[in-house]
């Protein structure tokens, strides 16, 4: 119960490793406010840990990360109502937006992979940044990094007035490192490193720790949209032969979250099977 006591927002908790991560803190004794855009997906993560019954154990909010106003009325909701904040884990991302092109990347690594199964040597190219529009670009990155900005900003103002020595875990990932997927997608993650080192310094003399999680291909809904050679592929170059499970990446934020990690802060830690290492 490392846990007991305090409370956590988690972001992008609906489904995947948002949900994995809700629920880890709310078996370790976390108070849970669970935020996704789909407030049916947040409530069944409710559910799932145990916590639907007593406002006091958690509550599911919809919210847009992307939108400022938005995530200040839900950080002095979560002030207003439990009057402490101990952690925040900035899952919530996304891996493309409108008019980015990821569509026909995902076609045409479909077909490149196809043809290397094949034996063939490929004629197809990714190009993504070809197609991707503006809007496609700032779609990802103002989820991904306003988003994350935004949230990291109301916790920080929380934890200071009431004196909490917190805990902010971002999720990032190996594509950060390896600068395999969408070009806006790694970007975006790569981009969270430097906030947090940066953060990590800024708030160490606050006894706030900021971390940073870089998982590799997890088994979450997004991997529905990837073809099977694609998958045979990711998990071929990781040596531990398999992709992660949610709950693989949600004990490595409990940990991160803990008093555990007393000494941790600024840190990328890789979960990633050993395909990369940093």
């Amino acid at each position: 119960m490392r846990f007991a006591g305090k409370v956590a927002v988690v972001t992008g908790a609906g489904q995947g490793m948002g949900r994995a991560i809700a629920i880890r803190l709310a078996q370790e004794g976390a108070t849970i406010v669970a935020v996704d855009v789909n407030e049916a997906n947040a409530k069944e993560t409710l559910d799932l840990a145990g916590l639907s019954g007593n406002t006091s154990d958690g509550i599911a909010r919809v919210c847009n990360i992307a939108d400022s106003a938005l995530v200040k009325a839900l950080f002095e909701e979560v002030e207003g109502r439990y009057r402490r904040l101990d952690v925040l884990v900035n899952n919530a991302g996304i891996g493309s937006a409108k008019n980015d092109g990821f569509d026909k990347l995902l076609a045409r690594m479909n077909e490149r992979g196809e043809q290397m199964a094949r034996g063939e040597k490929p004629t197809v190219y990714p190009d993504l940044i070809c197609d991707m529009a503006d809007e496609g670009w700032r779609g990802v990155m103002q989820v991904n990094l306003d988003g994350t900005f935004f949230c990291t900003r109301e916790a920080v103002r929380v934890m200071i007035k009431h004196g909490i020595k917190g805990s902010l875990v971002n999720i990032s990932s190996t594509a950060a490192i390896s600068g395999e997927g969408a070009l806006h997608y790694a970007a975006s993650k790569a981009a969270l490193s430097g906030m947090t080192r940066s953060l990590a310094r800024e708030l160490a003399p606050r006894g706030i720790r900021v971390n940073n999680v870089m998982p590799g291909p997890v088994n979450t809904p997004i991997m529905a949209n990837v073809s099977q050679a694609w998958i045979d592929s990711m998990i071929a170059g990781i040596p531990l032969g398999r992709m992660a499970e949610p709950s693989d990446i949600a004990a490595v934020v409990a940990f991160l979250a803990s008093d555990d990690a007393a000494m941790v802060t600024g840190s990328d830690l890789v979960a990633n099977g050993g395909s990369y290492f940093k």
